[in-house]
């Protein structure tokens, strides 16, 4: 079993290392994309880019079988190029083209308003987990029983269970794995998208088109008409209003 592991493992590593990724610019409002086959990256703007989720079911010997995914893609030469990839649920699915929207809009600053869930990151911790979520989980849980909040044997519980799961190596070991991406990535991009990837000052920075500043703000005041309705339901409407005007002129 070790040995199927370190293989599945070292497979992985070998893809990793020859994946570039797909990277995104809100300062400049575009999108590198490296699609399979081509030799140069690809610069696409922004707000030419089409998005979609991808629902769908089967029966099998086992009852129905449901898959949710992503997808966003672009025309590059008249041919549609695309990258998707599997979610868990369809809400999933919606949330990761929300957080990436958000965050090129300028909406999403920073990676604990959107997942971190339990709040175990500090203001000066890195975004990923690892071994500083370890020691705020511990912080809290201990606060908590200095509050009232939990009791003593819940708190030997989670010693009890943090002992079973090897106590700090698996954060050291998502701590190994997010250096050892993050070092195979500088070694992987090329030249001209590292140059794309540098800051530019804010005087440079790409704006929004006059187009995309009326449809958010007709979102935001149907939002506020009726926040109880899905925000998928209010960006559908006002794509189709927006649509049937472009035809009426």
């Amino acid at each position: 079993m070790l040995l199927i592991c370190l293989g599945v493992w070292h497979h992985n590593h070998k893809k990793r290392a020859s994946i570039i990724p797909t990277r995104f610019n809100r300062q400049r409002r575009e999108v590198c994309f490296m699609p399979e086959g081509e030799t140069e990256p690809v610069f696409v703007p922004w707000e030419s880019l089409s998005a979609w989720i991808i629902e769908a079911q089967g029966a099998t010997q086992y009852g129905i079988h449901r898959q949710y995914g992503m997808g966003i893609g672009f025309y590059h030469r008249e041919t549609l190029t695309s990258l998707e990839f599997p979610c868990a649920a369809l809400p999933l699915a919606i949330s990761h083209w929300e957080a990436i929207r958000g965050y090129m809009e300028y909406e999403v600053n920073d990676l604990k308003s959107i997942q971190d869930l339990q709040d175990l990151q500090g203001p000066d911790d890195p975004p990923h987990e690892g071994l500083h979520t370890f020691r705020n989980a511990r912080a809290r849980m201990h606060q908590q029983i200095r509050d009232g909040s939990r009791t003593r044997l819940s708190g030997f519980f989670w010693y009890l269970y943090h002992v079973m799961t090897l106590w700090t190596i698996p954060n050291r070991l998502v701590e190994w794995e997010v250096r050892r991406l993050e070092r195979i990535g500088k070694q992987t991009l090329p030249e001209v998208m590292r140059e794309w990837s540098e800051p530019l000052p804010e005087e440079h920075w790409a704006k929004p088109s006059e187009e995309l500043l009326r449809l958010s703000e007709q979102v935001r005041q149907m939002q506020k008409r009726q926040p109880n309705r899905p925000i998928t339901e209010i960006f559908a409407e006002v794509q189709r209003t927006a649509s049937t005007g472009k035809r009426r002129a």
